[in-house]
């Protein structure tokens, strides 16, 4: 894989089928620090969740088989709770883990894939794939949570590099 020709990183979201979501994104980090950061509780206190929202808890078993659950508070006080088990851990490139709202909404449990590739001048290219939605409402209402939980990622790894 070649480097891209922009030296900041830029979303790309792609409706694969109306039941699943891909969104790629460029880190100006190396693939190793990209994945601790989004494997690690300490690190991922500091930038989980949408703009508006705080992580609040991490609770995470990290290996196949493990469970994890992960909480947020919107700015206006709201808590919410996601929750899933690890299906396939491959160190240092893919984490595929079931992904579920525990209030119910949506209803449905999707399989999260993300994907870690190294690219030229010490870059990683996040590969984000999430299916099935119910809907394509239920679809496209995710994808600017996950685009503003990645906009987080990229200023916290400019303070761990």
């Amino acid at each position: 894989m070649t480097d891209v020709a922009s030296p900041t990183p830029s979303p790309a979201t792609s409706v694969v089928q109306d039941d699943e979501l891909l969104i790629e994104r460029i880190f100006d980090a190396p693939r190793d620090l990209v994945f601790s950061v989004w494997t690690q509780p300490e690190h991922l206190m500091r930038w989980w969740g949408p703009k508006t929202f705080t992580a609040i808890g991490i609770e995470q078993d990290f290996r196949v088989g493990g469970a994890y659950r992960f909480g947020m508070r919107s700015e206006e006080g709201r808590e919410i709770w996601k929750s899933g088990v690890y299906q396939e851990i491959v160190p240092g490139e893919r984490i595929v883990m079931t992904f579920r709202w525990e209030d119910g909404a949506w209803d449905v449990d999707n399989l999260v894939t993300v994907t870690f590739l190294p690219m030229a001048s010490g870059r990683t290219l996040l590969r984000f794939h999430q299916t099935p939605f119910k809907t394509v409402t239920a679809r496209d209402s995710h994808i600017g949570g996950w685009t503003s939980l990645f906009e987080k990622l990229t200023t916290y790894l400019e303070t761990v590099q």
